[in-house]
């Protein structure tokens, strides 16, 4: 018979990959027509960053690999919410930036996911979703995920 910490754990996991899948699904729904979690992750990690980041780069933020970023990237650039281009001090490696039109497209994103995610926020309390974020980023530290969070100009504490 597992030992309660064995329960604990599964339990824990369980209600993480559910809620991911859960929360993927809805905001998918409400995404402007066209763009993918995928395209929008891209998009608010370029425009929160602010600095130009290297295809290979981002694959290893989202863990990913190289060819499903090109692929996203490649997306994103046709619609004109990236630019792709040479890294002029290294010609070898290639640069990316979110465009004017990516930022809009961005935020129109963020516009239509932020009423579900305060709903979430409000029916769970904002005092247990705070209580909750120390405990998130420690598991997440647990995987390896060395990155600091990305703050939002918006709220200093949300990330």
């Amino acid at each position: 018979m597992p030992d309660s910490s064995e329960n604990l754990s599964v339990a824990l996991f369980s209600e993480i990959f559910m809620a991911d899948q859960l929360a993927r699904a809805a905001l998918s729904k409400v995404l402007p027509k066209g763009m993918e979690l995928s395209h929008f992750s891209v998009l608010n990690h370029l425009a929160n960053s602010g600095e130009a980041r290297t295809p290979a780069g981002l694959a290893r933020t989202f863990h990913v690999t190289r060819g499903a970023m090109t692929n996203t990237l490649g997306k994103l650039e046709w619609a004109g919410h990236v630019h792709i281009h040479p890294d002029w001090d290294d010609a070898r490696r290639k640069l990316v930036t979110i465009s004017p039109a990516g930022r809009k497209a961005r935020d129109a994103a963020v516009a239509s996911i932020a009423p579900i995610l305060a709903e979430v926020v409000r029916e769970v309390g904002p005092e247990n979703v705070r209580a909750a974020l120390p405990v998130l980023r420690a598991i997440r530290a647990q995987f390896g995920d060395v990155d600091p969070p990305v703050r939002t100009p918006t709220d200093k504490n949300s990330l």
